[in-house]
């Protein structure tokens, strides 16, 4: 009788100490979703609405215990692009809302049939907590302009990613591209010196800049080569003054045997600047040292930039970088999907090669954002599929597409009269025009389906309804008829 009052006991004991333990840790998922809520609302601040809906709403929080911060991600993918594009602003929100020091570490899901799951520690970056301390990182991402550096030891600050191979030539970018490749040969002893390429965001003056640094230090690995934006140089330039090591800074660019500044024109309406950087210019090209310069306009047309400066940037050859056309465009998707293992139709391809015209990073965005969404809806790419995204991440216009053109359209790819199509025939391949052209009229027109049917033969609305359903139930179980759908589809929109 005793024993079992004991294990009585016991019992009650451990049920309270189990139902303590599920308190804690419900309090504990409770303060981690808050954590992890008030880490959202900075982030949802600080990027466009589309890229935190696609990147962070996913993300679940799990827990948070000795200074790790816990979270599930949908992918490795996922995971890697997090790291790649976002892991400044994740750390310096974590060390804001939760404390200095705070670690995130990934639960990724992995497929399988365990539906088992791996972790992953983020990167670990350190970051100051005052603007003052946070400048001065900025300002030493290059090598010091106050010490000597031996070229072994010497940073480039170049990207390996950036190079000529994966920097496709096409009509908008031959010459900027010929001259980038003589000028990387042959450093300072071309008729290109200074290069000046110009061009609107997103066309390549970037990678062109660090295609260039790739290139002459493979071949010429004992010159000192430098990559930076020109608002980093105002920043050195800036704690220069102030700490009054100006000779310091100019000798040390001054080392430089191919100096690469991004962005000249942020140097516009700095008298001070522009000066010391005439200095540098003059002493580098005078001992054959080559100069590359990017710009979002040509010199004659950049504002509050010395005069004296301007001539000298078109001493050598400035040279546009125009928008790319449509082959390149073409060729640059198809690059990006097969360098990164993507599966994506090849009309879905064309489809975005058409209608995203502006730049190279818009391309190769709507792929990331293709690949996220598949991902987490767990569905193939379709034609679909790349509308909504587009919609949702570009200044995306649909063609206006009419009644008539969809029925010239419908006819003319399956091979049948227009007037067959309005018909009574019952043949097969003539009753799957008809409602191929009702489910396209549907889809595109604010026709109702009584309007539809009369437009379509004078057919009753049950059977334009009848139509639409069975080309839906068609385009979802046969292959052909669903790329015979997506072809029609880009044809409208063409």
């Amino acid at each position: 009788m005793l024993i079992l009052e004991q294990i009585s006991i016991l019992l009650v004991e451990l049920r309270k100490r189990q139902k303590n333990k599920d308190h804690f840790r419900d309090s504990m998922k409770n303060d981690c979703q808050v954590l992890w809520n008030n880490c959202l609302n900075v982030i949802r601040d600080n990027i466009p609405e589309p890229a935190f809906n696609t990147w962070f709403l996913p993300i679940v929080p799990l827990n948070y215990q000795d200074h790790v911060f816990t979270v599930q991600v949908p992918s490795q993918f996922f995971y890697e692009y997090l790291e790649d594009k976002y892991l400044d602003l994740i750390q310096h929100t974590l060390y804001r809302e939760i404390g200095e020091g705070t670690i995130l570490n990934y639960r990724i899901l992995v497929e399988t049939e365990n539906n088992t799951a791996v972790e992953m520690r983020g990167e670990t970056k350190s970051f100051a907590s005052s603007d003052k301390s946070l400048r001065k990182k900025i300002s030493e991402k290059v090598p010091s302009p106050f010490d000597r550096v031996e070229t072994s030891a010497f940073d480039s600050q170049i990207n390996g990613k950036y190079r000529f191979e994966n920097f496709f030539e096409g009509e908008s970018n031959r010459l900027a591209r010929t001259a980038a490749e003589a000028v990387a040969n042959n450093p300072g002893k071309t008729a290109f010196n200074p290069l000046f390429v110009h061009g609107h965001s997103g066309v390549g003056k970037t990678h062109l800049c660090h295609a260039i640094g790739s290139k002459v230090a493979e071949l010429y690995p004992d010159k000192k080569v430098l990559y930076l934006s020109a608002h980093l140089f105002k920043v050195q330039f800036t704690d220069a003054r102030r700490f009054n090591t100006i000779n310091d800074f100019i000798n040390f660019y001054q080392s430089i045997d191919v100096l690469i500044i991004d962005d000249i024109h942020e140097l516009s309406g700095l008298e001070k600047t522009q000066n010391t950087f005439f200095h540098i210019f003059n002493h580098l090209h005078q001992n054959n040292k080559q100069l590359v310069m990017t710009s979002d306009c040509a010199p004659m047309d950049m504002q509050g930039m010395e005069e004296r400066l301007l001539t000298r940037f078109r001493w050598g050859l400035s040279t546009n970088l125009e928008r790319p056309d449509r082959e390149l465009r073409k060729k640059i998707l198809q690059n990006k999907v097969l360098s990164d293992g993507l599966s994506i139709p090849e009309n879905v391809i064309d489809f975005i090669a058409e209608n995203v015209t502006e730049n190279v990073r818009d391309l190769e965005g709507i792929v990331v954002s293709l690949m996220a969404h598949a991902i987490i809806n767990n569905r193939e790419i379709d034609m679909s599929l790349a509308q909504r995204v587009m919609e949702q991440s570009i200044r995306f216009e649909r063609k206006r597409i009419t009644v008539e053109k969809i029925q010239d359209t419908v006819s003319q790819f399956f091979n049948v009269k227009k007037e067959l199509i309005q018909s009574s025939s019952r043949k097969r391949e003539i009753v799957q025009a008809r409602q191929v052209t009702m489910y396209f009229i549907k889809k595109h027109t604010e026709l109702s389906l009584s309007q539809i049917g009369l437009q379509v033969g004078n057919r009753n609305h049950a059977t334009v309804l009848h139509a639409c359903n069975t080309v839906k139930n068609f385009y979802d179980v046969d292959k052909s008829f669903r790329s015979d759908i997506e072809e029609i589809e880009r044809i409208l929109h063409s």
